[in-house]
């Protein structure tokens, strides 16, 4: 039967087009509580005999009969029930049908004679094939119509690897031309089409908008506006995209004709913006044309195409635009987009600037902006920010979105409404680079999405020297966004009205759907990678093209002269007006004398600074909260706050022991952590812990999600019942990533000092997937951008024998990255210990107490200035019995121990200490062990540093002071050439003038972090230990 209503409803063939236009606009039927009805205009009694079967107008009348037959058999003639009774059981239409007795006549229905009418009807089955074929051409183009467009503006490059790509403008289809091109398009050929078909008018399929307001079209007419809506210089690819009304709403918003159209006034604050963009970049050649600048010349559209999407999300109620892209074109951007003062960015070529004294400074094409102005089409307020970034290219994708997401988060956006995110990308950078595809995996996770990305790609075609057909292995470098549904606008960047339309399409479709768009720039790159570099090296016959090519400004401003949109008067006053814009910066330029790196800063704190910048104090108050405070939240997080909630039995045994802790007045690792956060929600600090199964824990310690065993996806958070005015507490399992989600919360923690945002690793070393976040943005983005961020990184650290890859979170790399010098003792001041945290470029501590870790984590609040803080933290510690902490460690008045000097007999009578061992983190507890085993608690003291960087100088050099007759002795776990025996040995021979040498005792230099095997690891532990206690072991060394 589908057959049969495919052929009545779907594929009726009109003799003209009066006719389907007519049809239009009738309604067959309407539906009354699911039941089919006919609409009262039309009759079951009309003449059958009138028109010849399925021709014309009766198709109308077919699929009326058919539904009333089925609501009713007897609704119609004897001969139509046959006839329907037949095409349902599977005979063909043609077939099936049986004329009904002529009038007067005593034929009988079904009668040889009347058997003998039936080959003279029309062929039904050549209809129905003709409108497949139609239909099938139609989503031909659809699919793979962007594979013929004409999207490269240098005529050299076509997707399909086909040498002939389309000839555009044209106004007539000639078959014989185009048969071979659509068999290209097609599958199979031209599904049966031929030449005489041109002319027939075929009814439109409803996934279709090329009609306008017609419902039929000749064939000739229907490839024309298929033509021109798909194989121009616009590239559609959405047909992979499984949601129909998407779907349905990118057709209409390119298929319908005349709908890109743009008035006068459109076109020519198109040209103002083009001429703004290319005299840039010419002004800049001018004037300083052996610097590089990554200049933006072959892709000038860029610029409007930016102003396109921020006017039409503006006018759509967003109020922040942040954007993140590479090195090419930045100062364009910054100048005509962000809106940065001309002589700002002129200053920065002048070789002497001098720096100031905050920061070291970066290049002028990575530096980034944030900037407040009014928007002259909306007539809105907006807050444009450019994310200073590395060159690591598409690195800083999920920091500008983490950025968004936190400014939605803060200022209540839940749908991405009043906060959205624009990425640049590089043709090469997008396809090659894996953190695109970590960033698009977070676009739709509830706690990462940002509602909706404009990517907007500058596919010059090359990656430095790389041609695109040894970059990638997919046709487009664009191939990488179809994993989340993204539809992608591939658009000739040389057609700046094309350009423009697919931008004010990827704006609306932002706003309508809230999901990812990626615009693809074809374009070309005019220069080398940058303004020194020689393409034909590589490149000989494309810069021979691209040397032939008529710059876009000018292509465009002979069309609009041509139209009489403009004169050519008009275009060069408005030429030399922004020409003396930039010599009028330039001269303001000269008199910059100084750098201020704060004054390109892109998330500035202006309230948690005093007006130029400083800490408003340089003291931290205490760390400590009442018992009071201590007993609510350590009961908060014994309980279950939901009523009829059902938890697992051994998360009842968890919480019941959370309780007698409580009562006890100590608390564990997970109790610690718990007591930190909940504190701080309390006063209204946001919390946010993001990782690899960060809900429970990977240890199964945090349990800060319970899940109801009975019904699916009813979850509770007790931290969010701690108080009615507290802040939010968010926790959420990531994805499997760490580059994207570590770039994310980064992003998240820059945009407030007013959260504590933690990044935890599921073990320690998997940090080293997402190293060009740690090197690029944590531990240098100060120093480079002025900006600081008091991001948390929780690594899980220890030598717990599982192995190489389970073990060490690498101490050392983030201990070589400190700023801190080895050979100089600091002067020491009253605040010495809070001026070193604000000098230094991260902290890195490894706290061996829960009330330790409990203080850090505060502190990183309360103090006046952000700091990123690298926790190593433990994994069997989080169960071992004497890792417990007293409340009495976390009342008013306690603060967090940089380090934790022996408190036992040795303390008492240090002048019969004979060694002293400095040590950091879990290999304490095994050392204490070892020294009661041995007897040796009142000659051996041991000292634990818990804040490594910066360096407790004066805590150490007290401790050294005070045991004036022992040997000293750094103890780690880890191997020599790992850990961080490198890092104390030079600063604690600093802190004793180099008067006693510093031995080391822990195991010997090796590859790998750790032995796989059990028992190696075991022995290798007591081989430590021996070393340690043996008072004799260093005699005789030097």
């Amino acid at each position: 039967m589908h057959r049969l209503r495919t052929t009545v409803s779907r594929l009726r063939p009109l003799t003209n087009v009066r006719t389907a236009q007519s049809w239009s606009q009738h309604r067959l039927m309407v539906t009354k509580g699911g039941l089919r009805t006919l609409q009262p205009t039309r009759r079951l009694n009309t003449s059958v005999a009138s028109e010849p079967f399925l021709n014309g107008t009766s198709s109308n009348y077919v699929e009326e009969m058919y539904y009333a037959w089925l609501e009713n058999p007897k609704n119609v003639h004897k001969s139509w029930d046959i006839f329907f009774r037949n095409a349902n059981a599977g005979a063909p239409p043609g077939s099936a049908y049986q004329s009904p007795p002529l009038f007067g006549g005593t034929s009988q229905v079904g009668s040889a004679d009347v058997r003998a009418l039936v080959g003279a009807q029309p062929n039904v089955q050549k209809l129905v094939e003709d409108h497949l074929a139609v239909q099938s051409l139609i989503r031909a183009y659809q699919v793979r119509g962007h594979h013929i467009a004409k999207l490269d503006p240098l005529d050299i490059s076509c997707v399909d690897f086909d040498d002939a790509p389309c000839a555009v403008g044209f106004q007539n289809v000639e078959f014989s031309h185009y048969k071979d091109r659509l068999c290209d398009l097609t599958a199979g050929g031209v599904y049966g089409l031929v030449e005489s078909d041109l002319d027939k008018v075929f009814r439109l399929p409803t996934t279709t908008f090329i009609g306008g307001d017609e419902s039929a079209l000749p064939l000739r007419e229907i490839i024309r506006r298929l033509e021109t809506a798909y194989c121009q210089h616009i590239g559609v690819e959405f047909m992979f995209i499984n949601d129909m009304e998407q779907c349905q709403w990118i057709r209409q918003k390119f298929e319908t004709p005349g709908i890109m159209q743009f008035s006068l006034e459109e076109k020519k604050t198109l040209l103002a913006r083009m001429i703004r963009s290319t005299r840039f970049e010419e002004f800049l050649q001018r004037k300083w044309s052996s610097e590089k600048r990554f200049g933006l010349e072959g892709c000038e559209s860029l610029i409007p195409a930016l102003k396109m999407i921020i006017d039409k999300s503006s006018l759509n109620g967003v109020e922040s635009v942040i954007m993140g892209m590479p090195h090419r074109g930045r100062l364009n951007v910054l100048a005509n987009v962000i809106r940065k003062e001309l002589e700002q960015i002129f200053c920065q070529f002048d070789s002497k600037l001098e720096a100031a004294d905050e920061g070291s400074g970066d290049v002028k094409y990575h530096l980034g902006m944030y900037h407040k102005r009014m928007n002259r089409v909306s007539d809105r307020q907006i807050t444009l920010s450019l994310v200073a970034n590395p060159s690591h290219l598409e690195a800083v994708d999920p920091v500008v979105q983490g950025k968004t997401k936190a400014e939605q988060f803060y200022c209540g956006d839940t749908e991405g409404k009043r906060v959205m995110s624009i990425l640049l990308h590089g043709d090469a950078a997008f396809a090659g680079q894996g953190i695109v595809y970590e960033t698009f995996h977070l676009s739709d996770l509830p706690s990462y999405t940002t509602h909706g990305t404009v990517h907007v790609v500058v596919n010059n075609q090359i990656g430095f020297t790389t041609d695109p057909r040894m970059a990638r292995s997919s046709p487009y470098p664009t191939d990488v966004a179809r994993v989340v549904n993204a539809p992608i606008f591939h658009v000739n960047a040389d057609d700046p009205e094309a350009v423009m339309y697919v931008c004010k399409v990827a704006a609306e479709w932002r706003n309508t759907f809230h999901k990812d768009v990626v615009v693809d720039l074809v374009c070309y790159r005019r220069n080398g990678h940058n303004e020194m570099d020689e393409p034909m090296f590589t490149q000989p016959l494309m810069y021979k093209q691209i040397k032939k090519q008529k710059g876009v400004l000018k292509k465009y401003a002979e069309k609009l002269i041509a139209e009489g949109v403009v004169t050519t008067q008009d275009y060069e006053e408005e030429v030399a007006m922004y020409d003396k814009i930039c010599e009028d910066a330039y001269t303001r330029s000269k008199d910059e004398k100084i750098l201020h790196i704060k004054h390109w800063l892109d998330s500035p704190w202006p309230e948690f600074f005093t007006l130029d910048g400083q800490p408003k104090t340089m003291s931290c108050p205490s760390t400590g909260i009442s018992e009071d405070e201590l007993n609510h939240i350590g009961n908060i997080a014994a309980s279950v706050p939901l009523d009829d909630f059902t938890i697992h039995g051994g998360l009842s045994r968890i919480l019941k022991g959370r309780a007698n802790m409580v009562n006890q007045r100590v608390c564990d690792w997970a109790l610690g952590e718990y007591m930190a956060f909940g504190s701080l929600l309390k006063e209204g600090i946001h919390v946010r812990l993001s990782g690899q199964d960060v809900e429970r824990g990977t240890f199964s310690h945090r349990h800060h999600v319970l899940h109801d065993q009975n019904v699916d996806k009813r979850i509770c958070i007790p931290m969010n019942y701690i108080s009615p005015d507290q802040a939010p507490y968010t926790v959420c399992n990531s994805s499997l990533s760490e580059y994207g989600v570590l770039g994310f919360e980064l992003g998240f923690a820059m945009a407030s000092p007013n959260a504590l945002v933690l990044w935890e690793a599921q073990f320690g070393d998997f940090h080293n997937t997402a190293q060009c976040i740690i090197d690029q943005f944590i531990s240098s983005g100060q120093a480079k951008w002025v900006r600081q961020n008091g991001i948390v990184l929780l690594l899980p650290h220890g030598m717990e024998g599982m192995g190489p890859e389970h073990s060490s979170a690498r101490p050392e790399r983030f201990l070589q990255m400190c700023n801190d010098d080895p050979d100089v003792f600091p002067k020491l001041t009253e605040d010495f210990a809070m001026r070193q945290l604000y000098e230094c470029n991260w902290i890195v501590v490894n706290c061996s107490t829960p009330a330790n870790y409990f203080h850090v984590l505060r502190r990183q609040i309360l103090q006046p200035f952000r700091k990123p803080l690298i926790v190593f933290t433990p994994k069997s510690l989080l169960r071992h019995p004497e890792a417990k902490s007293s409340f009495d460690e976390m009342l008013p008045g306690s603060h967090f121990k940089r380090v934790i000097p022996d408190d036992g007999p040795a303390a008492s009578s240090p002048e019969k200490v004979k060694r002293v061992i400095f040590c950091t983190g879990k290999i304490y507890y095994e050392l204490t062990r070892e020294r009661k085993n041995r007897g040796m608690d009142d000659t051996v003291a041991v000292v634990r540093v818990e804040q490594l960087s910066p360096f407790p100088f004066d805590l150490v050099k007290s401790e050294c002071d005070l045991y004036p007759n022992a040997d000293l002795v750094w103890c780690q776990e880890e191997h020599k050439n790992q850990g961080y025996y490198d890092y104390v040995k030079p600063r604690i021979r600093t802190t004793i003038s180099c008067s006693r040498p510093v031995w080391y005792a822990g195991r010997d230099p090796a590859a790998a972090p750790a032995t796989g095997n059990k028992k190696a690891h075991l022995s290798e532990l007591q081989r430590l230990l021996d070393t340690a206690f043996d008072l004799e072991a260093f005699s005789g060394k030097v």
